[in-house]
């Protein structure tokens, strides 16, 4: 019922009052403000504002928009790092951003939160095709502005989708590539219907077997938005989503694997009662759709004044399905088992386990430009209930388990308001300041019994006041300075609850740095120091279900430098290069090893490589023709936080190729575009991800305690390439 109601109330918002006045511009910038981008002023940084950001367009994406996820295709962005579990960029992909994981990096479609409210990370294997339905991003480093949803400490990633276009058009997209890679997506848009009315779409499938062995992705997806405007309206109402059934890769290998089969997958192993390996269940999959359903209205009133409204819904199901060795009855909430007079306490078994989901949000802001002043007003407010629960399949042993066999079941509710005030003001002809203020309040509730006999008991409530700060100088018109201070404090999520007793995150970020731009160079310069107060920061560790494994560590920073440039060599040659150098460091940091609470002094945050360097070089002979060289360098990292060699992740350089070239236009079609990517020409053997953990051994001899370490990777693809054509009527 409650889906029903918030559809038709997104319904009845497509009759707003329209306001016929002249269009806007943005003083500060002396450019228009596109209606289309109404929705995310509030929460995208400019140039006039003292933030680090790099901006996205989909024609920047579109060249090497093959399959691969959206993390893949930004990988070349500064201070970015991405994983791959299947190793190849399809199924699940991961970003970090300044050392700082993908729950820990803000991410908004629209305006609207992706993140999930209760893990906060971002699973783009929910949404496969995505970068075909995007007009531009926006990633801003460190905290950026204040943004919808839990506050970024890393980065945020801001995403609008497509804009309208006046002409019709059709797209039939195809292309193959390694490991059995095929891609077929199918677009279309009416164009603009008597100046005012289109609808577009999008259909998409991505199948791959994956590098890795039987880290096979089936995903499938689409995209409908139907959009009204006028001079001073825009309506754009849109649904969304994706099916995706991924075959587990979430366990890596460990070093001894690594050396003799790399791509080998735990997932899946059956194994008989002599405890030897019979085979791979064919299902162990993870099973999972999601649907979005937005409505936005953005307005211009007059010159200075216009707004938005946001309205979403998101529906999440699915399960992970698995087969179990020799597990225990009771933890599936069974009794044991008598046969023959023997009792049985163990059973091989088949378990589903579930997450039923909604999301609800609503989010507006009004923004008031003049030549001097911008000032944005805006705010959000969200409830969030999902389900988890886990259901016997099949088992050796059934015991006393009925027909769909509940053994753990559990809820949890998270609700936000969120009100925020930016005020970007001109105090002289050269001199601009910045001042954003940000209110957010939430209260997170979890309770019932969760797997293998645990319970959960949440109550938690969360009152943060963020205030950002900053000024900036145009030297001249070609030359800009900023100095920016900016706070941001975020709660635990929901793994942070399970695995102790977690405190909230505090961040105060300082960045400077100084922009140029020229006829034949652009380029800038970011200097930042982030300090952290219990940063919740990856422990190495991870999960049944592979997700990563966090605490709180008292006193940390981050202190880095990002150089980034756009040169024009000659006509025809372009280069875009950056780097990033920083040090990661916990402060005092104390380690339990050997039965001894151990002072380590300042040691290395996980996963936090001190050099991270990208660069495109393009050569463009033609309008038709273009070959690109992308590179990237990631520096040594380590995958855990007490500076263990075993934990230790070497550096890695990789470089991929690009060749477009474009025919047309022809009598049946307008274009077609051909498109080759060669992943990893120089077939490098590199792991992007891994794990490190510890354990006390108290049983090798009488009172006695060693600490035992162990590490595993993800091995990614070596050359690998994908082949795709656009046809385009």
């Amino acid at each position: 019922m409650k889906k029903t109601v918030f559809i038709c109330i997104c319904a009845l918002g497509l009759n707003p009052l329209i306001a016929q006045q002249e269009q806007a511009k943005d003083s500060l910038t002396a450019s228009p403000i596109s209606l289309e981008e109404v929705s995310v002023a509030g929460l995208r940084a400019s140039e006039d504002q003292p933030v680090p950001f790099s901006e996205v367009t989909k024609e920047d994406l579109a060249s090497r928009n093959l399959g691969q996820d959206l993390p893949i295709l930004l990988n070349f962005l500064p201070a970015v790092v991405t994983t791959s579990d299947a190793g190849a960029g399809i199924g699940y992909t991961g970003i970090r951003v300044r050392g700082s994981d993908a729950t820990r990096v803000n991410v908004t479609i629209n305006g609207i939160p992706y993140n999930d409210a209760e893990s906060q990370g971002t699973f783009w294997v929910n949404l496969p095709d995505f970068a075909s339905s995007v007009e531009s991003i926006q990633l801003q480093r460190g905290v950026g502005t204040s943004t919808n949803g839990s506050s970024a400490f890393g980065a945020s990633l801001n995403i609008l989708t497509n804009a309208a276009t006046r002409e019709a058009y059709a797209e039939i997209i195809n292309a193959v590539g390694s490991f059995n890679t095929l891609r077929h997506t199918l677009k279309f848009s009416t164009g603009l219907l008597n100046d005012h009315i289109e609808i577009s779409g999008r259909l998409a499938s991505i199948a791959s077997d994956g590098y890795i062995d039987r880290a096979s992705s089936d995903l499938n997806s689409y995209f409908l938005q139907g959009i009204y405007q006028d001079d001073n309206t825009l309506l754009k109402a849109l649904v969304f989503g994706g099916h995706e059934i991924t075959y587990q890769s979430w366990f890596g290998v460990d070093p001894l694997t690594l050396e003799n089969d790399r791509t080998y997958n735990f997932a899946g192993e059956i194994y008989n009662a002599n405890g030897d390996l019979t085979g791979y269940y064919d299902n162990q999959v993870d099973n999972y759709r999601q649907d979005h359903y937005q409505f936005h209205w953005n307005q211009k009133y007059n010159q200075n004044w216009s707004s938005s409204l946001g309205l979403n819904y998101t529906y999440g199901r699915g399960f992970y399905e698995e087969y179990n060795n020799d597990a225990s009855l009771a933890n599936l909430r069974l009794n044991d088992v008598t046969l023959g007079g023997a009792t049985q306490s163990t059973t091989d078994n088949i378990t589903r386990k579930w997450l039923d989901n909604d999301f609800y949000v609503l989010t507006a802001n009004a923004q008031y430009t003049t030549d001097d002043s911008n000032l944005v007003l805006g705010g959000l407010v969200s409830t969030y209930d999902g389900d988890h629960f886990g259901k016997l399949i099949w088992a050796t042993f059934a015991s006393n388990a009925q027909p769909n066999h509940e053994f753990y079941r559990n809820k949890g509710e998270k609700s936000e308001v969120t009100f925020f005030g930016k005020l970007t003001q001109k105090v002289t002809d050269k001199l601009s300041a910045y001042v954003d203020l940000q209110i957010r309040n939430l209260g997170y509730k979890a309770n019932g019994t969760i797997n293998e006999l645990g319970t959960i008991d949440i109550d938690d409530s969360f009152n943060f006041f963020n205030p950002k700060l900053g000024v900036t100088y145009n030297a001249n018109e070609n030359t800009q300075w900023y100095l920016s201070y900016a706070k941001a404090q975020r709660e635990p999520n929901r793994t942070d609850y399970e695995n102790g007793s977690p405190r909230p995150e505090v961040l105060n970020d300082f960045e400077a740095g100084i922009r140029k731009k020229g006829n034949r160079a652009t380029w800038a310069a970011n200097l930042y120091y982030m300090r952290y107060k219990d940063q919740l920061v990856l422990t190495g560790e991870i999960d049944e279900v592979g997700a990563p494994i966090r605490e709180n560590v008292g006193d940390s920073y981050r202190l880095g430098l990002e150089l980034e440039a756009n040169l024009a060599l000659s006509d025809q040659w372009l280069w875009q290069p950056n780097i990033t150098l920083s040090e990661n460091k916990n402060l005092d940091f104390r380690f339990q090893r050997d039965g001894a609470l151990q002072n380590l002094g300042n040691t290395n945050i996980a996963y936090s490589p001190n050099l991270v360097a990208g660069s495109n070089l393009v050569f463009v002979p033609s309008t038709q023709f273009q070959v690109g060289v992308l590179s990237k360098y990631v520096g040594e990292q380590y995958l855990g936080n007490i500076d263990a060699d075993l934990s230790k992740l070497p550096a890695y350089f990789i470089n991929d190729l690009n060749v477009t070239y474009s025919i047309g236009p022809l009598k049946w079609v307008k274009n077609i575009d051909f498109s080759l990517l060669v992943n990893n020409i120089f077939n490098a053997q590199f792991e992007s991800n891994g794990y490190f953990y510890t354990y006390d051994d108290t049983w090798s001899a009488p009172n006695q305690v060693t600490t035992i370490e162990g590490v595993g990777y993800y091995p990614q693809a070596g050359r690998n390439f994908l082949l795709g054509t656009t046809i385009r009527i």
